[in-house]
């Protein structure tokens, strides 16, 4: 005999059929949300204890849609309710006892934040999916965490062809370095037009005009020359040696200061 029909063999009215029904359909769903349950217990063991590694699958998600047959969007629920089963002990109680779905657990799981457990445990209780979607997304959120000040720094990498230099300046340096690379530039081109007046050469022979390159070796150079006066003994010292170019042999110079070639002595 049918659930729905009396024992008179009187058919129910539809409220008392849907009565039945409604009471058979609590009973599996109870049952179903018990099981999930069991089934989040035994993920948790196998993702905490890093089991799934001997499997062979790429993820404890891709293990949980292999074993259990779900599709990868439940098999990402359940391997997030187990991931964060210590979070949630009191939501994950529910959904063992049969009162909460793993899809209420999986929308707490996956949004909300560490410490809310107490909370949302009462409100799945009385919350849709939805309402609980809903409910996370006005939940306060804390503060982001300032990110530092950035901090000047020079990197370099290199290709086949290249050196590629980063500078990352504050914009004080910045500016003094972009003077210090006009002048020296303002002072190479006024040199290559004085020898560009004075040269024979035809104009297709005359070096190009300098760049910025240009313009920043010669700032690296006068600072080298500015470092080797002051520290004679440094990166740059002139040797002076002797020649001997019949027999072919050399001999450093050990007598007394030689004249600057620029006539400084």
């Amino acid at each position: 005999m049918s659930a729905t029909a009396t024992s008179t063999g009187v058919k129910a009215r539809p409220d008392q059929r849907l009565e039945v029904l409604f009471a058979e359909l609590a009973e599996l769903t109870g049952q179903r949300n018990a099981i999930d349950g069991r089934i989040v217990d035994i993920i948790a063991e196998i993702d905490h204890d890093q089991l799934w590694g001997a499997t062979g699958a790429r993820s404890v998600t891709a293990l949980v849609a292999w074993k259990t047959g779900t599709s990868p969007a439940n098999a990402h629920t359940i391997a997030t309710v187990a991931h964060r089963l210590e979070a949630f002990p009191r939501c994950t109680q529910g959904m063992r006892e049969g009162r909460f779905s793993l899809d209420q657990v999986g929308v707490i799981a996956q949004q909300a934040a560490d410490g809310s457990d107490e909370h949302y445990a009462q409100l799945a209780g009385v919350a849709t999916v939805n309402q609980l979607r809903t409910a996370i997304k006005l939940e306060p959120r804390p503060d982001p965490t300032p990110r530092p000040d950035p901090q000047p720094a020079i990197t370099k990498t290199s290709n086949t062809e290249l050196d590629i230099w980063r500078i990352a300046l504050p914009h004080t340096e910045s500016a003094m370095l972009d003077a210090a690379l006009q002048s020296h530039l303002d002072a190479l081109i006024s040199q290559w037009n004085r020898d560009r007046d004075t040269s024979t050469t035809t104009p297709n022979n005359h070096p190009p005009m300098p760049t910025q390159i240009d313009a920043f070796l010669a700032l690296v150079e006068t600072g080298w020359d500015t470092e080797v006066q002051r520290r004679p003994h440094g990166q740059r010292t002139t040797v002076v040696v002797h020649l001997d170019v019949e027999q072919h042999i050399g001999n450093l110079h050990l007598g007394p200061l030689l004249p600057d070639p620029s006539g400084n002595t």
